[in-house]
């Protein structure tokens, strides 16, 4: 009980990213979500000698990078575990730290940067102006539990959705023309052995941060 006085927000947001996840109300965060796998598709091409050509997102919460040259294996797996480690990330500054409002500028000019330079599409590049732009004015104008509530929000359905996408594309739906699909094709084993093997991963990556998180005396949401 005392846990759940002390943490609340993180017990109530799942709730109601569950209970909404279909609604248009989770909507902006799912794509959030769907951004940070291709950002980090598109990092792990940069960190691996390459480079992004183009950042895609839909309506139907579909995204694609275009990357040129670096490690195509890193590249591949780096689109579920990269979006739910920056989902962890989130989640820790804002429940460890008083940063919350320069993590949620600092996302927002990421979204604008991104948008300027490898955007080329509509609906991505008006999702990502206004959100970037709406990052800024909250971190600007609005109190730090404002901006500390939206990075719990972000994190914690990233933590939500990952492994859920992962089960789905992967495993559910094997035959869909996913990460691990091509990840299968280009260096060999299955898909769902690819899916399985990243699902296992961000289980454990879930558990520990999530221990960690709940580990001690936090600064808590109001």
């Amino acid at each position: 009980m005392n846990l759940v006085r002390s943490h609340w927000q993180l017990v109530l947001i799942p709730v109601l990213v569950f209970a909404l996840w279909n609604t248009p109300v989770v909507f902006p965060v799912k794509v959030l979500v769907v951004f940070l796998h291709e950002l980090s598709h598109g990092l792990a091409a940069v960190l691996t000698g390459g480079s992004i050509v183009a950042i895609s997102l839909s309506v139907q919460q579909g995204g694609e990078a275009t990357t040129l040259g670096g490690n195509g294996f890193i590249i591949l797996s780096a689109g579920y575990l990269g979006s739910l480690l920056f989902g962890v990330a989130m989640l820790l500054v804002a429940v460890r730290t008083h940063a919350d409002r320069a993590l949620l500028a600092m996302f927002g000019l990421v979204l604008l940067v991104v948008a300027a330079l490898y955007i080329r599409d509509l609906f991505a590049f008006a999702f990502c102006a206004i959100a970037g732009i709406s990052m800024l004015g909250v971190a600007r104008y609005l109190s730090r539990d404002i901006n500390d509530f939206i990075l719990r929000t972000i994190g914690l359905t990233s933590i939500i959705y990952v492994p859920y996408d992962i089960f789905s594309d992967t495993i559910a739906r094997s035959e869909l023309h996913s990460d691990a699909y091509m990840l299968a094709e280009q260096y060999g084993g299955t898909t769902m052995f690819w899916g399985g093997l990243w699902l296992g991963l961000s289980v454990v990556m879930i558990v520990i941060s999530l221990r960690y998180t709940f580990a001690g005396p936090v600064r808590p949401g109001r």
